[in-house]
């Protein structure tokens, strides 16, 4: 049913994204537009990007969820950079952090929790992700921020460009040791479900297909998207600061996120964390790095800095999810501890 919401959604929204923008019409029916035609796109290419893992096998699998699993905000950060909106993109990848951390895990774990009273997933995952959350987010940003009060920008961007390369050698090796060296070595104390064997959703060709049109249609849209933030935010009283971190940060991970709350009813805890804090681990060692490095080609280019309250409040998810998630169980309570903290931090950046 949700994938025929989608596919309508999609050859629906593309052809009048097209026509609206080459007969100028209204910023905000456009921004709307927009943001629905990307939502819906991005569900064919995370079932492409699937159907792909499968056949491929788990090791390249891992290796493709890593690069399209963000494509999509991929894809709108680096138009957002070539139009100079640093602060935009910087914001837009904070909210990817808060929106998986707490929105996602505490919607998975809320709902879950309603149908289940006591729901369990790979402790071992999830000790190892909570040391690789709080190197990058607690080490590598908070590390650049510090130094950079008495440094020059020349020096803050050859520090951010370092970070950034470690990051994303760091990430390749978590990688290699999750599904190459120890794949396997580190299993659930939990009884183990009869596991049935994938039957991809899609032939290899025809998921290479979607996800190359889906991919240049995404591309299309989010270069016209990111010229109607300034008319959207002027209109409604939005910083680019809550644009960035509750707008662009829904949209480029919408149905990535209703995949996990959907894991999680039907009690696959294990993928529904996965989506959650894997796609977070995805956005700070990966996504964020690559940013940071193709920014270099563009007239402002971008360190690896963030203003106070998006540090603290990164800092304060991946405190909170960790305490939560180290225990590798969870219910309806904890997932509405995570809900309340996002909805907090969202009015924050709100009234800024």
């Amino acid at each position: 049913m949700t994938n025929k919401i989608f596919m309508l959604m999609t050859f629906i929204g593309v052809p009048l994204s097209v026509i609206g923008t080459m007969m100028h019409w209204s910023n905000i029916i456009l921004f709307i537009l927009y943001c629905l035609t990307i939502i819906s796109l991005s569900s064919f290419m995370g079932r492409a990007t699937e159907s792909l893992a499968i056949v491929a096998g788990p090791r390249i699998g891992g290796l493709l969820n890593a690069t399209f699993g963000n494509a999509v905000e991929l894809i709108i950060s680096i138009f957002a950079l070539k139009a100079g909106l640093v602060e935009v993109v910087l914001a837009s990848l904070t909210g990817s952090v808060l929106g998986n951390l707490l929105l996602v895990a505490g919607l998975s774990f809320f709902v879950g929790g309603l149908k289940y009273k006591r729901q369990e997933f790979n402790v071992y995952d999830a000790r190892h992700n909570s040391g690789l959350l709080m190197f990058a987010v607690m080490i590598a940003f908070v590390i650049p921020e510090v130094f950079s009060i008495n440094m020059n920008k020349t020096n803050t961007l050859t520090l951010s460009i370092g970070t950034s390369i470690i990051l994303i050698l760091l990430y390749l090796a978590a990688l290699f040791f999750k599904l190459v060296t120890h794949r396997g070595v580190y299993q659930s104390a939990a009884p183990k479900e009869v596991q049935e064997e994938e039957e991809p959703e899609w032939g290899k060709g025809k998921a290479i297909l979607v996800l190359f049109i889906a991919t240049i249609a995404v591309a299309y849209i989010s270069e016209h998207l990111v010229h109607t933030f300034e008319y959207v935010g002027e209109t409604f009283g939005w910083s680019d600061l809550f644009i960035g971190i509750i707008i662009v940060a829904i949209v480029g991970n919408a149905a990535e996120h209703a995949s996990a709350v959907l894991m999680a009813f039907k009690n696959k805890m294990d993928i529904a964390v996965e989506i959650a804090i894997g796609s977070t681990l995805q956005v700070a060692m990966f996504v964020l790095p690559v940013l940071v490095l193709v920014s270099l080609l563009f007239e402002k280019s971008m360190p690896l800095i963030f203003s106070w309250q998006e540090l603290i409040a990164m800092v304060s998810s991946v405190l909170l999810m960790v305490v939560i998630s180290n225990d590798g169980e969870s219910n309806w309570f904890e997932g509405l501890t995570l809900l309340a903290a996002y909805v907090i931090m969202g009015i924050g950046f709100f009234l800024l």
